[in-house]
């Protein structure tokens, strides 16, 4: 077979799964209501802009400030010439809001999580991780030499089973998101550190679909289930709810950062962030802490949604989280229902396999601070005509 027919081949098997991914031009900034090149204005519910803040003007007059003051870009590593005094700001900033002892910068999560297991743990050791984790979870165990074990979701009885199958290891690591990015539910993290402390082990916890927006300050899911001090490594990022650009970070004790920072390849060999990009989360987070605004206004939008939802009828998962996956369950049909709401002006994405199972297809809605009232009963009502006009809901 010729290379251009594999190609070809590959191409249609993706197409054949129904979960071709077309990139729709956005023709305007980040926010509620957005302007796409094949659309008019629709109100936009598939970001991960939590608390409303990619297109912030104080953010935006702190980047351009930080355009003039601290340049461009960096052209550099950090250990060569790239480490400025924003850097090393934000990297305080960030380990002091999430209760932790210092933080490290990455050029994004997805970085943060491959750069870490390879640098910490090697064949003498073990990884015990939760089967729905992020990709980027996955791909960092994948370059680690230690022992690989997976749990089945949230079942703290199938984590202790690891936990004991694994005990001959030097070091064994627990690793799990904080939200699990489909389903919006969060790990049951009080269960697994009480786990860990029982077996020796570490934790480390994913949260960037946390950090900002769950636990009482919006300090993530090690607060909302009170067990500060007890989780060992977070990461994170700032492309969601703390400002939305990009960008990621692990915290975790002191030791832990510098022997990233003295081995962690996509930390050693990748650009810094830019200042522009860095100075306005130092504003995000400083803000985050002297208010609950934003967090709060989230949380009422996403109950008001959840609760219209579940009158009309519709299938969810239960929680607090702004992630709210509507079950569809057949991949065609949740296409169909995305491209008809998208008509009607909501601006959503249906998933099928291989992202999710195939028999859980859904329409995966996340709910933004700067969504009004409004916006959120129109989108309840469209779903519910669209549901009507295809015979959805019985």
């Amino acid at each position: 077979m010729k290379f251009n027919d594999f190609l070809r081949n590959e191409i249609n098997k993706i197409s054949s799964t129904g979960s071709f991914k077309k990139e729709r031009i956005i023709l305007s900034p980040q926010n509620s209501i957005i302007k796409t090149k094949d659309s008019d204005e629709v109100i936009n519910f598939c970001a991960n802009n939590y608390l409303g803040l990619s297109s912030d003007p104080d953010l935006i007059y702190i980047s351009k400030k930080y355009l003039d003051s601290h340049g461009y870009g960096l052209s550099s590593v950090r250990f060569i010439c790239g480490t400025q005094d924003i850097h090393k700001e934000l990297e305080k900033k960030i380990s002091n809001f999430l209760y932790m002892e210092d933080a490290i910068l990455y050029a994004s999560a997805f970085d943060a999580n491959a750069g870490l297991f390879e640098t910490l743990l090697s064949v003498e050791d073990a990884i015990i991780s939760d089967e729905l984790n992020h990709a980027s979870i996955i791909d960092g165990i994948r370059l680690c030499k230690a022992k690989r074990y997976r749990y089945l979701h949230g079942d703290m009885q199938d984590l202790e089973k690891k936990l004991i199958d694994s005990k001959s290891s030097r070091f064994r690591l627990i690793a799990t998101d904080g939200v699990f990015s489909m389903d919006g539910d969060i790990a049951k993290l009080d269960k697994i550190c009480k786990l860990a402390k029982k077996y020796d082990a570490l934790v480390m916890v994913d949260d960037c679909h946390s950090t900002g927006l769950i636990g009482e300050k919006g300090r993530g899911t090690h607060e909302f289930c009170n067990v500060v001090g007890k989780v060992d490594i977070i990461t994170g990022t700032f492309g969601k709810a703390l400002g939305g650009a990009i960008g990621g970070f692990t915290c975790a004790k002191k030791e832990i950062i510098e022997i990233l920072r003295q081995k962690s390849r996509p930390y050693l060999f990748s650009n810094s962030l830019p200042p522009s990009v860095v100075a306005p989360v130092v504003k995000v987070i400083s803000d985050l802490e002297s208010s609950t605004i934003l967090k709060d206004k989230l949380l009422k939008n996403t109950i008001m949604f959840r609760e219209g939802m579940k009158s009309a009828g519709f299938k969810i998962s239960e929680g607090i989280h702004p992630i709210v996956p509507i079950m569809i369950n057949d991949s065609n049909l949740s296409q169909i229902f995305a491209k008809k709401l998208l008509d009607l002006g909501i601006y959503v994405i249906g998933f099928c396999y291989p992202v999710v199972p195939r028999d859980k297809a859904r329409i995966r809605v996340q709910i933004s601070a700067s969504h009004s009232k409004e916006q959120i009963l129109i989108a309840v009502n469209r779903f519910k005509k669209v549901a009507k006009e295809l015979k959805f809901l019985k």
